[in-house]
């Protein structure tokens, strides 16, 4: 998210003598995207961030691949994942493509003796049920019910739950998430047209140095393996940084949906994107005002992506037997549209509660082991009327 931010003590200049009360130098780090050509943070820790006491074999975390090519509307019932203490083990990933990975989770327990950084995604952690604290070395973001949680790649984390019972939804993106283009104007300010603005963003604070040694587990994953690291000195040692790259909160409670006369298009839902995928978040909203609208949206063929739905709350005028939890994946090649009988009963509703974050990939998903285990087998049949 290209606003500027900062926090702690940091020098009058980039790359000049910088010294602790003690008089030895802090550790100046870049922490760059795209090589040296797009979004950075200059960090200053206690310590240099390169202190390695010990690492461990590598395991694997790679989705298990059911189905790999896929032409057939799925509904997979996402509270159907079964709760695990462990953060780390309670993801499962459930739809994934070379872009990005789509994952379940249901933690139980905070993370307390370990950290995590995902070395080649940005995360978009959306968090469906429970509340909490994202910590990072940048500062703190409280996080609850609706918040999408942008982890930029490279960002090692600690996610600090309230109680046991967390739903979250988590998108790895192999390339950076960022605000539509389209809502920004050529100095990155999100224009008057944009369903949100920088008064909704919230960026980290409470800045926190840990000037710690001690044996710092961090796990860190790349290429589907999860490296088992022992760092000497505490992650969250940054006595100040600043710049454009950290995470940010954003929640979905915050879109304001754009409509119009008649139905309008996704689109004009976009939240997020990235390279080959787009997020829309659905969000309560009054309905089409022409007369003669159909609020209920129009078949869609399916040509050059797969769509995702993820339904969070409230009640869905096109699909029926909807659950909280749910996903539908109306995969690229075939049309979907609305269940028989909802257009007519759309008709001269003037709004709708529901609440749900799409994502648009333009390269197909492949269906994974986790997703089989909790699919409704007969969702592609739910179109079918009352016919001999």
């Amino acid at each position: 998210m290209p606003i500027y931010h900062n926090l702690g003590t940091i020098p009058a200049k980039r790359h000049t003598v910088f010294r602790k009360p003690d008089g030895k130098l802090y550790a100046e780090e870049l922490v760059s995207t795209e090589g040296f050509s797009n979004l950075y943070s200059l960090v200053y820790h206690c310590h240099p961030p390169t202190i390695v006491k010990a690492t461990d074999e590598p395991y694997s975390v790679e989705p298990t691949i059911a189905r790999k090519k896929h032409l057939r509307h799925t509904s997979l019932k996402g509270f159907k994942i079964q709760p695990e203490d462990d953060f780390m083990k309670s993801r499962k990933p459930v739809l994934v493509n070379d872009d990005l990975h789509i994952s379940l989770a249901a933690p139980r327990k905070s993370m307390t003796d370990y950290f995590y950084k995902n070395s080649q995604a940005d995360e978009m952690i959306f968090v469906h049920v429970g509340s909490g604290t994202l910590k990072t070395g940048y500062g703190k973001i409280p996080f609850e019910y609706g918040d999408y949680l942008i982890i930029p790649r490279g960002t090692i984390y600690q996610l600090e739950f309230n109680d046991e019972n967390n739903r979250l939804f988590i998108v790895e993106s192999f390339s950076p998430i960022r605000t539509p283009k389209r809502y920004r104007n050529e100095f990155g300010q999100l224009l008057e047209h944009s369903p949100f603005c920088e008064r909704d963003i919230r960026r980290p604070q409470d800045l926190e140095t840990f000037d710690e040694y001690g044996d710092f587990k961090v796990l860190i994953k790349k290429q589907g393996l999860i490296y088992p690291y022992v760092y000497g000195t505490h992650p969250f040692d940054f006595v100040g940084w600043d710049g454009y790259h950290y995470p940010y909160a954003f929640s979905i409670h915050n879109f304001e949906p754009i409509t119009g006369r008649v139905h309008q298009p996704p689109p004009v839902h976009q939240t997020f994107e990235a390279h080959n995928f787009v997020v829309c978040s659905f969000c309560p909203r009054k309905y089409d005002y022409h007369p003669e609208a159909i609020p209920a949206p129009y078949n869609h063929s399916n040509v050059d992506s797969d769509e995702v739905l993820y339904y969070v709350d409230g009640d869905f005028m096109s699909r029926k037997s909807v659950e909280k939890g749910q996903i539908t994946l109306h995969p690229g090649g075939i049309p979907h549209g609305p269940h028989p009988g909802t257009v007519e009963k759309s008709i001269g509703k003037e709004y709708t509660q529901e609440l749900a974050v799409m994502i648009d990939p333009f390269r197909p998903l492949m269906v994974t082991d986790e997703a089989i285990a909790i699919e409704d087998p007969d969702y592609f049949k739910s179109w079918q009327e009352n016919i001999e």
